[in-house]
């Protein structure tokens, strides 16, 4: 966050300073008060099962510069700092982050969503883009009503380029953050299954993931998926000029995909020119993301060896396909989240891979399902044998729905209550050579398999 006075930081989220000098400056923003360095702007967010102004006399100790505060008088009569009253502090926070957007027009921003691949496109997009100036991306999975204003206000002066997230699960929320973050550039990854639980329909899907394409105005550029069966719906709401990136079709394409040791290669083809490429992470799913990351450098500028160089080099965040080791045992973490789309996307890759050992797939729950849980983790059953899986543990009560999917006609199918019966049920299979995926959606910490795994291993040794 860029150096701004007290009383334009009030001005901003629409409140009133009454304590503190207006000509006072403040270069940081936090809503966590244990998280807190001095210096910096406490901002009291209200949930259902917190709420930020109990810890004013915390963020006081800690030596912030500022707070903003809906709850009037404080919990905390010896804060001697500036204060910033207003209605309430999460329409605050929104307001703050979409003027001080407002205020960086020099900034070129991309706005990205989709069902799958936001983290791992943003990834390739950082990498990308960093070859053509300082990028702001969206930290972890910042990519909510409160982490995208978060994210904005990170933002340095010396940064040219936001990449940043937009997530959702219920209708409307899309419009809101594309207003925020006033995108110049949009990238939609996919319409997939995910949040099927609040939005009932791929199409009512569909329709919030293009309101962000619809957000873009006629001097910008939108990138959609070639391969998706929703591209052309949503194109046709594009004020901006419409760019497709896909495998094997599209403007921008990506073809001759082949596993590797270290990933994936393929062939970056655009405007008659090809370059191969090294992707670091398996799976075509992870080439469908890096595609739609390529055709945003090319547009800005880059050339495609620029474009290849930075695909390669790009190093994705945690719990997206990571290849790891534990107990001398290699593992795929795709841990970080699960739905029908992804798990299956997985399962390919897992099929995919060269091993000398066997294809082990230690499956959690997939959350937001709604009244498509049963089938879908039925369905999953039936893909992780389709897939020739050669182990399957299911995880969970939904792993006995993922069972019966299953059925007889696969491997060894196990189920495990938890992650510590299903660490302890992959040492009693395991060997080397073999590889292990673990997923599931983040509530299910499949993470933590890997986990037990490694102590119990630790433990024999």
């Amino acid at each position: 966050m860029q150096a701004t006075t007290l009383k334009q930081i009030a001005d901003w989220c629409d409140g009133t300073l009454i304590q503190g000098r207006p000509a006072d400056t403040i270069a940081s923003l936090s809503t966590d008060s244990r998280k807190l360095a001095g210096g910096e702007l406490f901002l009291a967010l209200k949930g259902e099962r917190f709420d930020g102004h109990r810890f004013i006399q915390e963020a006081g100790d800690a030596g912030v510069a500022a707070i903003v505060v809906s709850d009037l008088p404080l919990s905390s009569e010896s804060f001697t700092g500036g204060i910033v009253h207003v209605s309430d502090t999460l329409t605050a926070l929104q307001h703050l982050a979409l003027r001080y957007r407002r205020s960086r027009p020099d900034l070129f921003v991309v706005g990205l969503t989709g069902s799958n691949g936001k983290t791992s496109t943003k990834d390739f997009l950082s990498a990308v883009l960093t070859k053509s100036g300082k990028v702001n991306a969206t930290p972890g999975n910042l990519n909510n009503h409160i982490g995208l204003p978060q994210t904005i206000l990170k933002t340095e002066a010396d940064d040219e380029i936001g990449v940043w997230e937009m997530g959702m699960n219920h209708p409307g929320e899309i419009e809101v953050l594309a207003e925020i973050a006033a995108p110049d550039a949009a990238v939609i990854t996919n319409v997939g299954t995910a949040h099927i639980e609040h939005m009932k329909t791929r199409e009512a899907i569909a329709e919030e993931k293009g309101m962000l394409a619809e957000a873009v105005g006629p001097d910008g550029f939108v990138v959609l998926n070639a391969n998706d069966e929703y591209t052309d719906s949503i194109r046709g709401r594009c004020r901006a000029r419409v760019i497709t990136a896909g495998i094997d079709t599209g403007d921008v394409v990506a073809s001759d995909l082949k596993p590797t040791a270290a990933g994936m290669a393929f062939v970056l083809s655009a405007a008659g020119e090809s370059v191969e490429v090294s992707l670091p992470v398996p799976g075509a799913h992870m080439v469908a993301n890096a595609v739609l990351a390529a055709a945003v450098g090319l547009e800005r500028g880059l050339s495609l060896l620029a474009v290849a160089d930075a695909l390669s080099e790009a190093r994705l965040s945690g719990g997206r396909l990571q290849r790891r080791e534990a107990g001398g045992i290699e593992f795929l973490d795709d841990s970080y989240n699960a739905n029908p789309d992804s798990m299956r996307a997985a399962l390919a890759t897992l099929a995919a891979m060269e091993t000398q050992g066997r294809r082990i797939a230690v499956l959690g729950r997939m959350a937001e399902l709604g009244e498509h849980e049963e089938r879908e983790h039925i369905a999953l059953g039936e893909a992780a044998v389709a897939a020739g899986i050669d182990t399957l543990i299911a995880v969970g009560e939904a792993g006995k729905l993922i069972l019966e999917g299953a059925g007889e006609k696969g491997g060894a199918i196990l189920w495990a209550a938890d992650h510590e019966a299903a660490a302890t049920q992959l040492v009693g299979v395991v060997a080397p050579g073999d590889i292990v995926l673990v997923k599931g959606s983040r509530s299910s910490g499949m993470e933590k398999v890997i986990e037990a795994f490694g102590e119990r291993e630790s433990q024999t040794n």
